[in-house]
This record gives structure tokens, sequence and C-alpha cells, in this order.
């Protein structure tokens, strides 16, 4: 599984917080920064996710996933801008609704929206490294980011509540309504809302395909490890080499214990 280095955590909660100051201003800014401040110590620890085959489930996650979206919700604009489509909305827009599509994920005021699995049975055989706190009280993550900017009274134009509302796309019900008009009239007004979705999907599955490169490498690391045991522990006849069966014995227990033990 993935893990970030205190290094690439406290980087990345920098390049956030820089972001935030190069990007907005006034009174905005100020309530932004006050949010922020509140929020360091847990966000910059948060995961994106629970489960390691889902996006960014490692401690520093969350900022590591916005500031990805972030990233590709540019890059998406841009060409569709380059490719004839009706850009307006501005790039403030698309920052902060990128920016806190999943702010709902940090949790309520004062308790985190992930916690440890304590379950050793649910972390091996499900990959599940964090759950859900079962402290907070129910609400959708987008839910949860709206009501925490509320909390800030942080405003937002429209673009940017529709932007952050219809993140998750068709995946989430409630938003089918908004998609999915057979009235010209109701039909959304901006393209910043599929271009936010296009963005979390693309960051998701570029993540996702990170974390099952990495599978593959260390399933090929294993084979590799286990192959070069049998060969030293062999002889060319196929048998165990003599007088070595108390070495074969700690051998074959170091590799259980690397490939099979608890990893810290």
């Amino acid at each position: 599984m993935k893990q970030l280095t205190a290094e690439q955590i406290q980087e990345n909660w920098y390049q956030l917080r820089n972001l935030i100051t190069n990007t907005f201003e006034g009174d905005r800014l100020e309530k932004l920064n006050k949010m922020y401040d509140h929020f360091e110590d847990r966000m910059c620890m948060a995961p994106a996710s629970g489960k390691e085959q889902y996006h960014y489930a490692h401690v520093g996650g969350y900022v590591e996933h916005v500031l990805h979206v972030i990233d590709c919700a540019l890059k998406i604009t841009n060409l569709w801008s380059a490719e004839g489509a009706t850009i307006n909305f501005t790039t403030e827009e698309v920052i902060f609704a990128a920016m806190h599509h999943d702010l709902g994920k940090v949790g309520d005021m004062d308790k985190d929206y992930y916690v440890p699995q304590e379950s050793e049975w649910h972390r091996k055989n499900r990959g599940e490294i964090f759950t859900h706190n079962g402290d907070l009280s129910y609400m959708t993550v987008t839910d949860r980011a709206v009501f925490l900017l509320n909390q800030f009274q942080i405003p937002m134009t429209e673009n940017e509540y529709i932007g952050l509302r219809l993140t998750d796309g068709l995946y989430e019900e409630a938003n089918k309504s908004y998609y999915i008009s057979y009235n010209p009239d109701w039909s959304l007004k901006s393209n910043i809302a599929y271009i936010l979705h296009q963005a979390d999907m693309m960051a998701t599955k570029i993540e996702y395909d990170e974390w099952k490169r990495s599978q593959t490498e260390e399933q090929e690391a294993t084979k590799e490890r286990v192959s070069s045991l049998k060969k030293s522990l062999t002889v060319d006849d196929g048998e165990k080499k003599p007088q070595q069966s108390e070495q074969l014995s700690k051998k074959s227990q170091d590799l259980f214990d690397e490939l099979f033990g608890d990893k810290k």
C-alpha cells in the first residue's frame, strides 16, 4: 500500500495552502484560511477513501487527491475550451468546486470522517484500512461539505455550488434530476459540473491504476523471493541439502513472517 513520507504530506499541505492564497482574496480568503487553520491537523492526515483498492486510502491521501482533482479539472477545462465548449465560469470557480467536492470526508467540526479499521480480518481480506466513524451523524459527503462551508460562512457562487454538488455525477442518485432532464429549460446552464465529474473520475481512475501497478509489482517481487528461497534450499536433483534442516526452518519462518506477518 502506498505511504507518504512526512515531508510529502507537509509539501502537499503547503501546496494546497499556497493555492488558496494565490486564488482567492478578500473576505472569502480570510474565511477559507480560518477553516483550513481549524482543520489543519486532521485534514493533512486524512485519507481520501477507506479501502486500499479505492483511491488514496492512506494517511495524507485526502489532500493528495484534492490536488490531483484540481489539476485534472484545470486541464480538462482547457481541453473543453479548445474544442469549442462554452466556458461561462471562472478558473476560481473551478478551483473552489474541485477543492471542496470531498470536504465532507474531513468529518464534522470535531470528529474525523474516517477512523483506522481495528479488525485485522477486514484489513487483510477486504483491504479496509479505514472505516467510517460511527459517532458522526449521517450525511452524504456532498451535503457535509456544504454544511462545513456554511459553518465558516464561506460564500459560493451558483457555478461553484453546482460544480461541487454534482461532482459525483450519476453515482449519486440525488444528481439524476440535474443530469437527466427532458425539459430543455431545466438542463444545466454551465459545463462546470461535467468538467468536475470528469476530473474526479480521471483522478480516481489514475489513482486506482497506480495502486494496481504497485500490487502487481509486489506480487512479482514475492514470487521472485519465493523462487530464490527454493533454489537456495535444494540441490540439482531437487532434494534438500543435507544438514540444513535448521537453516531451512529459519529461512522458511523468515519468509513467512515477511510475506504474511504483521506489517507495522
